[in-house]
């Protein structure tokens, strides 16, 4: 069975862009491929953050991902630091990759210029993510079109590590892409990518009064200045969110009372925030379900932790074979436990 690998930062609940955009896709992937979903706190520590909240935030993801629909019957679930081999795996693929073109991503460009000084760790973020997927070997990795570029680099870093240690042999595959239908949400400002970061999301877990609290302001078309005027649904983020919470037929309704100015904004956000609250619903209740029982979130992070460790050990072994380091024997009894075995 092929497998996938995919990370998700811990920035706490996940919002409606982290769902339609990748999670939806990993609930159905894993019904049909080896699946490994991470949730990349390392990846977390290379922008500032609070420190104090973010075991916190990794639990809350981690129950956002289980009440969203990932089933840890059928999907490894874990956090990246609970294996440590990615840091490892990170450090020697640093070997073989091209300083060039770490600098040249665009992800990073567009990130240092918000550092007065910036870490490494930014500009290294590419070559953990290549260790996350090249740890477990992966054939797949679900992806949005803003990781296409690093994934290109995962792909390059494959082949440079091969050609050197591969001893005539491709041991790291190249994994591909699968990009997912919603391949770009844009927020309620209308503008930016949703992020929680710039507050411009809807929550998985909000209640019914935060959803509709966060729509009612929620941009719209500019042309339209009062109900009576005519809109261009097509240009109207209300209207693209309809079609992923919406049947065909209200989506087909909202466009012709938009254009023909039968309704205005908000009777469309409120038939909109009624159909996110009823989507959302089943989800919140497996959330405060689970929220309740956090030893079992933990029992889950932990049984796929140990998962993740045997098959990142022995991709390792065979690493550090390759790259000629000397193999660690195991540890030697003491001279005076043998003297004491042998009496």
């Amino acid at each position: 069975m092929p497998r996938i690998f995919s990370g998700i930062q811990p920035s706490g609940e996940l919002h409606i862009g982290n769902w339609l955009g990748a999670v939806q896709n990993w609930v159905n992937l894993q019904r049909s491929y080896e699946t490994l979903i991470c949730v990349v706190d390392l990846h977390a520590i290379t922008a500032k953050y609070e420190a104090e909240s973010l075991a916190q935030r990794t639990r809350e993801m981690a129950t956002s991902l289980l009440a969203a629909g990932i089933d840890p019957d059928q999907a490894i679930l874990f956090v990246q630091s609970h294996v440590p081999e990615h840091s490892e795996l990170q450090w020697l693929l640093n070997t073989v990759t091209p300083l060039g073109e770490l600098e040249r991503m665009t992800q990073f460009k567009d990130k240092a210029q918000r550092f007065e000084s910036v870490p490494a760790g930014l500009l290294n973020y590419p070559v953990l993510m290549a260790a996350d997927v090249l740890l477990y070997r992966a054939d797949l990795v679900p992806v949005g079109e803003d990781q296409i570029q690093h994934l290109e680099l995962t792909r390059e870093i494959a082949r440079k590590w091969n050609a050197q240690f591969g001893r005539g042999e491709t041991f790291f595959p190249e994994p591909q892409p699968i990009l997912t239908e919603a391949k770009r949400i844009t927020g309620l400002d209308g503008q930016a990518k949703m992020s929680k970061s710039l507050g411009n999301t809807i929550g998985l877990l909000d209640t019914p009064e935060e959803i509709w609290q966060k729509l009612r302001p929620a941009k719209t078309d500019p042309a339209r200045v009062t109900r009576l005027d005519p809109g261009t649904p097509e240009i109207c983020n209300i209207y693209h969110l309809h079609q992923y919470f919406s049947s065909p037929e209200t989506v087909a309704l909202v466009a012709e009372n938009c254009r023909g100015a039968k309704w205005g904004c908000l009777d469309c956000k409120r038939v909109l925030a009624d159909n996110i609250i009823a989507t959302l619903k089943p989800i919140r209740e497996r959330a405060l379900g689970l929220q309740e029982q956090p030893e079992r979130v933990d029992e889950i992070l932990g049984d796929g932790a140990s998962t993740a460790r045997r098959m990142a050990g022995e991709t390792m072994r065979e690493v550090r074979d390759r790259m000629g380091f000397l193999m660690a024997a195991p540890p030697a009894l003491s001279s005076r436990v043998q003297r004491g075995l042998e009496s």
